[in-house]
């Protein structure tokens, strides 16, 4: 009930902010399980792809969300539990087991799961490398995987940004995604590899985005590693 509603309130309020263009929406079953994959540049992408599907998606949503101190972080772990999110800690080996089981649970009883593979948002809007489970929950269920791209999401409200610009987005889906092939390999992680490298490249192909083979939590690392670098060297000239 509470998804509904939340949802029915977010509708007109999302169109308004955003105006968003919906394309490909025949690629998402009318019923039965499904793996929603998509790119991840943004956090208004939980919302605008809860509202413009017609049915319930199940996100798997980081952990962070659900352990804020303070009111701030009270009210965003309640609203988050009251719309069925799923809690998963990214810190790897067990936790990431526990995360796939999780998602297992919600496509046996014939739900959407809505997941980013990159794990984390795009820091400067290209993407990333993918994290194999969606590659595992597809193998393992044999349902199929739509990818998904936001379009515009990150222009509109780049991490760190508190409130969302005013402008046009596109979501568009890709015909599904079948791994039957790989049936019974679940456990193989070249197969995983590569199966997950074909997910991210539908995405690719759906959003346009530029591709870099490394997993954004490094490239972030990196590039917040590089600016503290770089930080010492410019205050030095200013004191030469």
């Amino acid at each position: 009930m509470f998804y509904q509603v939340v949802k029915y309130v977010l509708l007109p309020l999302l169109r308004l902010i955003f105006r968003p263009r919906i394309e490909g929406l025949e690629h998402l079953p009318e019923d039965g399980a499904a793996i929603i994959a998509g790119n991840h540049l943004s956090f208004a992408d939980h919302f605008v792809l809860a509202v413009v599907v017609p049915r319930r998606v199940t996100f798997l949503a980081k952990s962070e969300y659900f352990t804020g101190s303070g009111l701030k972080g009270r009210l965003t772990a309640a609203f988050f539990r009251g719309l069925g999110q799923i809690p998963v800690d990214r810190s790897g080996g067990r936790a990431s087991q526990a995360a796939i089981s999780s998602g297992l649970s919600v496509l046996r009883d014939g739900q959407l799961l809505g997941i980013y593979p990159e794990g984390t948002r795009s820091h400067d809007g290209q993407l990333y490398k993918g994290r194999t489970g969606v590659a595992s929950m597809a193998i393992r269920t044999g349902v199929p995987v739509i990818p998904c791209a936001m379009i515009g999401t990150f222009e509109a409200q780049p991490t760190g940004r508190l409130l969302p610009r005013f402008m046009r987005i596109t979501i568009r889906f890709g015909a599904p995604l079948g791994f039957s092939r790989y049936e019974g390999m679940a456990d193989d992680r070249f197969v995983l590899r590569a199966a997950t490298d074909e997910i991210m490249y539908a995405i690719l192909t759906l959003s346009g985005q530029e591709y870099v083979d490394i997993y954004a939590v490094d490239a972030r690392a990196q590039a917040q590693g590089q600016g503290q670098a770089q930080a010492p060297a410019h205050a030095e000239g200013l004191t030469a």
